[in-house]
């Protein structure tokens, strides 16, 4: 038992991080998950400028990717929609309608000339061996864009969630120029789907934000939903608002749909109801309003890594840096090496040394005389040449050396030269280079990515001050009927938010909801509980007969539970919530009294507990209580 306890926390702490590193959470350096990761590989090992069978490039996935073709499609059409990375034909599905994707032979997509020219080096691309070992996938991208940031993300894996919030590609950049310069910046998040956004309590990432749908009024009986909320479709905000009306929220009288290429939700309202006095309930008790969590969690350096956006943007300036760096120097020595080349041949040429080699039979001599033959040019030359240097130069043709111009070779040589100075001088400031790369991206394709969501400050809304109503409700003495629909001779006016207090005869009372009309057996008393008004008591023990009066108020209570505000023994003969409360006590007779009624101001007797005992008012017997108010 031991064993197999042991064996299953490994296995499940494996099958943890496995979940955790390669499939849940994405990679901070290129933003991607790995079935996204090895979807845009196969893409760019298969690019030819078309577009390619979406169930094509699913196929060819499945060479690095070991979990099937459905989560491959799905994670293609996420990142098509996002908007970026791909170029799309056909029906990717609508993010506005939720309405799906055609199926995958019937769809086309490639990389978009954006991923095309930030995401791809094969020079500084770091693979391993796929899966099955029989190809290699990249361990991460280079990617020279925060595409995390620009695209967002949501994962679930064990024991962690991410949810990264999209953001504007244009700011983000510019943001990262600022970071690079050492500047303040501030990113707040994008939206597809647009809406109004207030980004008060975003708090870098870690907080939230707030989302309105943009909402059109275009006559006083008449709303147009021109844009939604993140995270909903049109056809979940119609469901909410159907929702709403059938509660009582809000009234409407129809709603349709005209959602096509751009979102167009028209609301009529009924007599009575109009457009400016329904917008906040609209906000209030539906998504036309909803709030959105930002939790940011992904990997760095093989481990869960949780930050903020601004951290995010800091890394990936630092990774531009790196990248722009590598591929500089890469450059630079495939610079210097066909400026020694062509050095090496003009020398070999121009000199005359394959002359030397003419009679030669044996390649060992021949190596050796020409290594002899370049010791006096080695000033001119970048490195002594290698095996394979010499190897290369005889295999120049000899149409190709008699045909030789020097002139045209000091042009190349010169050429190089210059761009050499180019990359050198980059090189000494790689930071003010990766600044101008931005700088282009931006005037290449920020006109392609406007800021969709705009930013505004939202006010809380108070559901309850919106829902609360002014009602009337009647208790009728007689029958016993309390409620909204009865006419009674007693009116009560409150709230629906309001409990009812309902005293019986008993001695008990309870508070309940506000019914629509209920019967009460042997009700005494009905007063709304706003927990501040006093009850006025008079009731008789019937052991003694005599009359004992209290005040209180009932500032505690759990609906529909019983309690008493009477001792069992005793009979309620008065009760009253007016201030100037009075009673007439009939006493009975005997020998010495000479008093038969008496007059009591109930005001003059301390405010206690409902159940606390009274005070008695006299020590005669009494035969009745009158009210006197």
């Amino acid at each position: 038992m031991d064993d197999l306890k042991h064996q299953m926390k490994d296995h499940f702490i494996k099958y943890a991080s496995y979940v955790i590193l390669d499939r849940a959470i994405p990679h901070v350096v290129d933003g991607l998950k790995p079935v996204q990761r090895r979807i845009l590989e196969i893409l760019w090992r298969q690019h030819d400028d078309k577009l390619h069978k979406v169930a094509n490039i699913v196929g060819q996935t499945m060479q690095l990717h070991p979990h099937g073709d459905a989560p491959i499609y799905e994670a293609l059409l996420t990142l098509a929609n996002k908007g970026y990375v791909l170029d799309r034909q056909g029906n990717f599905g609508n993010i506005y309608t939720g309405d799906p994707a055609a199926a995958a032979r019937y769809i086309e997509t490639r990389l978009s000339p954006l991923a095309r020219e930030t995401l791809f080096n094969p020079d500084i691309t770091e693979k391993i061996p796929s899966y099955d070992g029989r190809n290699f996938e990249p361990v991460m991208l280079p990617a020279k864009i925060p595409l995390l940031l620009m695209q967002g993300a949501d994962g679930i894996a064990v024991g962690m969630s991410t949810h990264i919030l999209p953001h504007n590609f244009t700011e983000l950049l510019e943001a990262e120029i600022a970071c690079l310069e050492g500047r303040n910046f501030k990113i707040f998040p994008d939206f597809p789907t647009g809406g109004i956004m207030d980004k008060s309590l975003y708090d870098k990432g870690k907080g939230k934000v707030k989302l309105r749908a943009k909402i059109e009024i275009k006559d006083p009986k008449t709303l147009i939903i021109r844009e939604i909320c993140y995270g909903t479709t049109t056809e979940s905000l119609i469901r909410s608002i159907d929702e709403a009306a059938k509660k009582g929220k809000i009234k409407i009288e129809a709603i349709n749909d005209y959602t096509a290429r751009d979102v167009e939700i028209e609301i009529k309202l009924p007599r009575g109801q109009y457009a400016e006095d329904i917008l906040e309930a609209l906000y209030g008790f539906t998504e036309c309003e909803v709030s959105l969590n930002s939790q940011v969690i992904l990997i760095n350096d093989n481990h869960p890594w949780e930050t903020d956006v601004h951290e995010i943007l800091a890394f990936n300036a630092t990774k531009l840096v790196e990248f722009h760096k590598l591929e500089l120097q890469i450059e630079r020595d495939r610079l210097l090496e066909k400026i020694f080349y062509k050095t090496l041949e003009r020398i070999f040429i121009e000199k005359r040394i394959y002359k030397k080699i003419e009679t030669l039979k044996t390649l060992d001599s021949i190596h050796k005389t020409l290594e002899e033959a370049f010791k006096p040019y080695r000033k001119k030359l970048l490195r002594d040449p290698t095996y394979d240097d010499r190897e290369k130069l005889l295999q120049i043709p000899i149409r190709r050396i008699s045909q030789f111009d020097i002139d045209k070779n000091k042009e190349e040589i010169a050429t190089l030269e210059e761009e050499l100075h180019t990359v050198e001088k980059h090189l000494k400031n790689v930071k003010k280079f990766a600044i101008d790369y931005l700088k282009k991206l931006i005037l290449k394709y920020g006109e392609d990515f406007p800021r969709k969501t705009r930013i505004k400050a939202i006010e809380e809304i108070d559901r309850r001050a919106i829902e609360t109503k002014e009602i009337k409700v009647g208790f009728d003495p007689e029958t016993g009927f309390v409620g909204t629909k009865v006419s009674g001779s007693v009116q009560l006016g409150c709230t629906n938010f309001d409990k009812l207090l309902i005293f019986y005869k008993d001695g008990t009372y309870k508070a309940i909801n506000i019914p629509e009309k209920q019967y009460f057996e042997q009700v005494a008393w009905v007063d709304i509980a706003d927990k501040k008004t006093i009850m006025n008591v008079v009731y008789k023990v019937k052991e003694t007969s005599q009359a004992w009066a209290k005040r209180f108020i009932i500032d505690k209570f759990i609906l529909d539970k019983i309690y008493r505000y009477l001792e069992e023994n005793a009979e309620l003969q008065s009760i009253s919530t007016n201030p100037e409360a009075a009673v007439e006590l009939h006493l009975t007779s005997g020998p010495r009294q000479k008093m038969e009624k008496k007059l009591f101001v109930l005001k003059e007797i301390p405010v206690k507990g409902a159940q606390t005992r009274g005070v008695r008012l006299a020590v005669q017997k009494v035969k009745k209580v009158d009210p006197c108010s």
